[in-house]
């Protein structure tokens, strides 16, 4: 296992960030665009709420027929998961931000809050997509472990999978606050 884990821990890397990246940017934008306006968020933030209520694992038996090839499918899934989630809360964060007077801090506060929310979602999709189609990272690890019966292969991917999430968590935590504490800053400077 320690010969290929690095590996499998970059392959899950990569379905993981060559999902998420391209939805936070898109799910930031949509979800911007939607909540500067009042009516428009009404409509559209009730409408996104019917995929994002779908756990988006279910949607690879979908992506596997259209894509059929299992790293294009796997990453749609993730794709398709974390879009809703973000365009939900941005478009929340920008009518929060336009209700107390255009404070940056309540805005980026939901945006990372969206960041991370579609980080664990993400997290989640990509390891179980590994484990249901996968033939390499975490979560075939996992898989693979269990089909040889073997406990301490599992628990050694599940505590890489359980560091490497917390760790990505933390580290858009971190630079949410760093933002937060910038636009306050800011603010703070602008009253003066």
């Amino acid at each position: 296992m320690e010969n290929s884990i690095l590996l499998d821990i970059l392959a899950t890397l990569q379905r993981l960030f060559v999902g998420y990246i391209p939805a936070a940017a898109l799910g930031i934008f949509i979800g911007f665009v939607i909540g500067i306006n009042g009516i428009v968020y009404q409509l559209f933030s009730r409408l996104f709420q019917i995929p994002n209520s779908i756990p988006s694992i279910a949607f690879l038996p979908m992506a596997l027929i259209l894509f059929k090839e299992n790293e294009t499918a796997a990453i749609f899934v993730v794709f398709s998961g974390v879009l809703w989630q973000i365009i939900v809360e941005t478009a929340t964060g920008i009518q929060k931000f336009k209700q107390q007077d255009n404070n940056f801090r309540v805005a980026i506060h939901y945006i990372f809050r969206a960041l991370r929310s579609g980080m664990w979602i993400a997290w989640f999709t990509v390891i179980a997509t590994e484990m249901l189609a996968g033939s390499k990272g975490l979560g075939f690890l996992v898989w693979n472990g269990y089909k040889a019966s073997n406990p301490k292969y599992i628990i050694d991917a599940l505590l890489y999978i359980a560091i490497i999430g917390v760790f990505l968590d933390q580290l858009l935590d971190f630079v949410g606050y760093i933002l937060a504490q910038i636009a306050k800053d800011k603010s703070k400077s602008s009253d003066n």
